[in-house]
């Protein structure tokens, strides 16, 4: 195995490099770089670092002995370019250019002495780098990384192809295979990067890592939330002599949602359906569109609810007429008090032979102070397209309000959302109508199960199902999302459904 066993370890110590480990920290720099003879640093530039920035300077001591040590400063990075030298980026050995306002955590050396190698230390070293990036909300690190090997394949292969190779296992290069493992990757080959650097043929490798929790500095306070409230109102159809009996009890529910501080309420499809019964007397066709003179005062009255509940509503759909043309759109209403619409892209054929429903034509994701949304009426959720299209523009949370009659057609939608939330690394929340109308043509009865679905991975529900409600019974249903963890997910998933697509052989774009 190695020169020392598992059994002789009696601890393992990561700590603070302290200026008292100089003398042990010199011998284990000139046993672990003996291709490069002198290749260690003076006290007074230990001495510096330590100074000027002591949380970026680490020691992993095994039985209380200094087994590997990394070094870091923080940069600005838009300073250097990205064919920078190590000279350079360290101010020439002077370290003077650590920022303490910079944005990228540069590592200066990191290494572990060879009888404690295979032991996964190194490991524990870069870990130690990513969470202190976390902690200092840094874009990331970066450093440039030696390919020892490559001097044996230089007069074969160019540093390019020789990277391929090792990113494919044909070639093994002990550094490189290490930091791709922790999550490093290859952003630019450096030429003369490290003076006496001949095994790398004075090539590296520029290597860098993502902070995916970064958030860029802002002198206005920032209100974006990483743990976001859902509330859903499973709806009952059921008589209203008019309007204001009907909102009456859409406020209702938007107290109850409210009062848990939920960050969104979300009403179904076509909730206002019951206004239609008034003027069952009329054709289908007459019907939704007197139902569509109510639109305007519906989004009027929820933006208000919007700003006095402090909670961003998602009104579900309405008939809307554009143009003396027939749409099902809904809006979403803000709590800053600004308001925004979506369309139905894809209607039913019933959609179109009862009332003729015309098919919108905007796609779009919302920002709200709870990140970037998206918003699919029910038929929409079965075309993947069109969610897909959204998650590349960012969206992290899908809400479909859905209107269904049987069983059938809740599962269609049940079943396509939460494919939806797999595939795109997304949280979705769906919302439905329960009950019955006898007195309105077209809309006899409703089937429903709100749900929220989430990815099918670690961080989240074997069953990739955060909460559902009792089907067909009129109620809320309240549900956390964090969205911490899809940006977790993206970046060490089991699965990456997101980056694992073969854009080199098919694309989807917005026409």
């Amino acid at each position: 195995m190695n020169n020392i066993q598992m059994q002789e370890i009696e601890n393992i110590e990561l700590s603070f490099l302290s200026l008292d480990d100089y003398q042990e920290l010199k011998k284990a720099m000139i046993e672990s770089y003996t291709s490069m003879p002198n290749s260690y640093w003076r006290e007074h530039q230990i001495k510096t670092l330590i100074d000027n920035f002591p949380d970026g300077q680490v020691v992993i001591k095994v039985n209380n002995h200094i087994a590997g040590c990394a070094l870091s400063i923080i940069v600005d990075y838009s300073k250097f370019d990205d064919k920078h030298t190590y000279k350079e980026i360290t101010g020439n050995y002077t370290f003077s250019t650590h920022n303490p306002d910079g944005d990228v955590l540069y590592g200066i050396d990191v290494f572990i002495k060879p009888e404690f190698r295979g032991l996964r230390l190194g490991r524990r070293l870069y870990d130690y780098r990513k969470e202190l990036s976390e902690r200092l909300n840094l874009k990331g690190v970066a450093f440039g990384g030696r390919i020892p090997n490559y001097h044996k394949y230089a007069d074969q292969l160019s540093p390019k192809e020789y990277i391929e190779k090792v990113r494919r296992k044909e070639i093994h290069d002990p550094v490189l295979n290490f930091q791709v493992s922790n999550d490093f990757h290859p952003a630019k080959i450096l030429k003369n990067y490290l003076e006496g650097d001949e095994d790398s043929n004075d090539y590296a490798v520029l290597l860098e890592w993502d902070n995916i929790y970064y958030e860029k500095k802002n002198r206005k306070p920032s209100t974006i939330k990483k743990v976001v409230r859902l509330g859903l109102i499973q709806w009952q159809m059921r008589s209203y002599n008019n309007l204001d009996e009907l909102m009456h009890q859409a406020e209702y529910f938007v107290d109850a949602v409210s009062g848990y501080r939920s960050d969104f309420a979300l009403f179904p499809e076509f909730f206002n359906a019951p206004l239609m019964a008034k003027d069952n007397h009329l054709s289908e066709p007459e019907a939704i569109r007197k139902l569509a003179e109510h639109t305007e005062t519906i989004v009027q009255k929820f933006s208000e609810l919007a700003i006095s509940y402090n909670i961003n509503i998602i009104s579900g759909s309405l008939p809307e007429i554009k143009d003396d043309r027939l749409y099902n759109a809904g809006y979403l209403c803000k709590r800053d008090g600004s308001v925004e619409r979506y369309e139905k892209l894809h209607v039913t054929p019933d959609e179109v032979k009862v009332w003729g429903m015309q098919k919108g034509s905007e796609l779009k994701v919302f920002d709200t102070d709870c990140g970037k949304i998206g918003i699919l009426i029910c038929y929409d959720v079965e075309f993947p397209e069109l969610s897909r299209l959204l998650a590349d523009e960012g969206m992290d949370i899908l809400f479909v309000p859905f209107l269904t009659d049987t069983q059938n057609g809740y599962s269609r939608v049940r079943n396509c959302a939460q494919a939806r939330a797999i595939e795109n690394e997304c949280y979705v929340a769906i919302a439905g109508s329960v009950g019955n109308l006898p007195k309105v043509h077209n809309m006899d009865i409703q089937y429903a199960q709100s749900m929220v679905f989430t990815p099918c991975d670690f961080a989240f529900p074997a069953n990739g199902i955060k909460a559902e409600a009792t089907p067909n019974t009129e109620m809320i249903l309240i549900a956390d999302v964090d969205i911490d963890l899809l940006r977790e997910l993206n970046q060490f998933g089991s699965v990456r459904n997101l980056r694992d697509r073969r854009n080199d052989i098919y694309e989807l774009k917005k026409m």
